[in-house]
C-alpha cells in the first residue's frame, strides 16, 4: 500500500514511469500509452515504451452508448459500469506493463481520462441551484486499489467548477509538446468529435485558440454499423465511394447549434448523438447509404472549416493542419480537409511531427498526471472559459 510518503517521493524523481489511458466519445476502444518522462512543462522530454489498443468486453460498448444518451441512463447501469470500466481499465493496464516486461512496482503514475457518460458544460438551474456538469466513469480509485500504483483521474470537474467548459483539455499538451517557432499550427483531433488547438508561430500558451469544432467520426461510425453492419469506414473507403449530397450536408448544417456557438466551446454526445442521427435517417431514408456515409463524412471536416474562416482566421492564419486520433486514418475526411483549406495549408498526420496518432489522447492524460504531481495548471482559461487556470485530476492512492 503506498502512501502520502510515497507521492512526494514520486514527485520529486526527475524521470517517471507512466501509464495514460484513454476511451473516447466514438467507444471504439481503449488505448493506452506506457512512456518515460523526464521533467515538466515545456521542459518534458518523452519516450514512449508501448502502446496498445483494446476492446471493450463484448455488449459493453452497447451497454455505454445507450447510457450516454439524453434520455437513455439507467441509474442501475451507470452505478454499475463506474466499477466495470475501471476493471476493464486496469486489465489493460496490467497487459500493457507486462508486454513491456515491467511490473507494476516499476510505475510511478496513472493517467486515466474515464468513460464520459455525460458533459453539460453550460450551466442549467434547478431547485433553484446553478450547475454545469460533467460524468466521467471507471473511478479512478478502483484502478489505484487493484493495480497498487498511484492513480490520477476526473481531469474536467476542477476547470468546471472553475465556470469553464471542462474541454477541450487537450490545448494544454499540443502547446507543451508541439508549438512551432516557424509556423502556425492547428492540431486537430478526431475521435468520436473533433477539437482542434491552434498555436501561432513561436507563441505563448495564452496565445493558443481552441475548441471542439464538431462531430468526429461519432456520425461516420453510427451510419456504418445501420447500413453496413462494420463499426467505422476503414481508410475511408465508403466515403470515397459515395457522392456529397449538398441536401444532407445542408440539413446537419441547420441543425448544428455548436457550429453557431463562438468559443469557448465543447460539445459531444448531446449535440450529435442518437437525436440527430435519428433526425437525418428519417429525413434521408431513400438515400444512398454510401451517399450518406460520404456526406457526414464531408460534415466533419466542413465543419473545422467553417468554424476556422468564422472563429480564428482572423487572428491566426494557419500554415499546416496535423490530424491525429481515429480519424487521421480516414483518408476521405484528410482529403476533403484539404480539398477545403487549399494548397496554401499543410493537411497531414501527426505522424510528421514523431507522434503515433491513435494514442495522442493516451499519451495526454498520462502528461496530465505527470503535471499534477509536478503542481503545474493543465488548463487555459481562454480556451475553456474559466475564471482561472486550474489542476487537473483527483489523486488516488493505492
Amino acid at each position: 500500500m503506498k502512501t502520502i510518503k510515497d507521492l512526494n517521493r514520486i514527485s520529486e524523481k526527475k524521470t517517471r514511469t507512466i501509464v495514460g489511458m484513454m476511451s473516447g466519445t466514438s467507444l471504439d476502444g481503449i488505448d493506452v500509452s506506457l512512456f518515460r518522462v523526464r521533467g515538466t512543462g515545456s521542459a518534458s522530454k518523452l519516450t514512449v515504451l508501448k502502446n496498445r489498443s483494446f476492446q471493450f468486453p463484448r455488449g459493453m460498448q452497447e451497454m455505454l452508448l445507450k447510457n450516454s444518451e439524453t434520455g437513455g441512463g439507467n441509474v442501475t447501469d451507470i452505478c454499475r459500469l463506474n466499477f466495470m470500466v475501471a476493471n476493464v481499465y486496469t486489465e489493460c493496464i496490467l497487459k500493457i506493463i507486462r508486454s513491456a516486461g515491467l511490473t507494476p512496482a516499476a510505475v510511478d503514475l496513472i493517467g486515466s481520462h474515464g468513460q464520459t457518460i455525460h458533459h453539460l458544460p453550460i450551466e442549467g438551474k434547478m431547485f433553484g441551484v446553478h450547475a454545469a456538469s460533467t460524468l466521467q466513469i471507471g473511478d479512478p480509485a478502483v484502478i489505484a486499489k487493484k493495480t497498487g500504483i498511484i492513480t490520477v483521474g476526473d481531469f474536467r470537474t476542477g476547470d468546471i467548477a472553475l465556470g469553464g467548459q471542462g474541454a477541450p483539455l487537450i490545448p494544454y499538451f499540443d502547446y507543451i509538446l508541439y508549438s512551432s517557432k516557424q509556423k502556425n499550427r492547428a492540431l486537430l483531433n478526431i475521435g468520436g468529435i473533433s477539437n482542434m488547438t491552434v498555436l501561432p508561430a513561436n507563441g505563448m500558451s495564452s496565445d493558443a485558440i481552441a475548441f471542439d469544432t464538431g462531430p468526429g467520426n461519432m456520425l461516420i461510425d453510427y451510419l456504418m454499423k445501420k447500413y453496413f453492419n462494420l463499426p467505422f469506414d476503414k481508410n475511408g473507403k465508403i466515403g470515397f465511394s459515395g457522392t456529397v449530397q449538398r441536401d444532407i450536408v445542408d440539413f446537419i448544417l441547420e441543425k448544428d447549434s455548436n457550429l453557431a456557438m463562438k468559443p469557448p466551446k465543447s460539445s459531444g454526445r448531446e449535440f450529435y448523438g442518437k437525436t440527430l442521427l435519428d433526425e437525418i435517417v428519417k429525413k434521408f431514408k431513400k438515400a444512398n447509404p454510401a451517399d450518406l456515409i460520404s456526406s457526414v463524412s464531408f460534415y466533419t471536416a466542413c465543419s473545422v472549416y467553417l468554424n476556422y474562416k468564422r472563429y480564428i482566421e482572423k487572428r491566426t492564419a494557419i500554415n499546416e493542419i496535423i490530424v491525429s486520433g481515429g480519424g487521421s486514418r480516414n483518408l476521405f475526411i484528410l482529403a476533403m480537409l484539404q480539398e477545403l483549406f487549399g494548397d496554401s495549408v499543410l493537411v497531414t498526420t501527426s505522424r510528421a511531427i514523431g507522434l503515433n496518432p491513435d494514442f495522442k489522447e493516451a499519451l495526454c492524460f498520462g502528461i496530465y498526471a505527470n503535471e499534477l504531481i509536478a503542481g503545474n495548471p493543465i488548463t487555459l482559461p481562454q480556451v475553456t472559459g474559466a475564471k482561472e487556470a486550474t489542476l487537473g485530476g483527483k489523486i488516488c492512492l493505492p
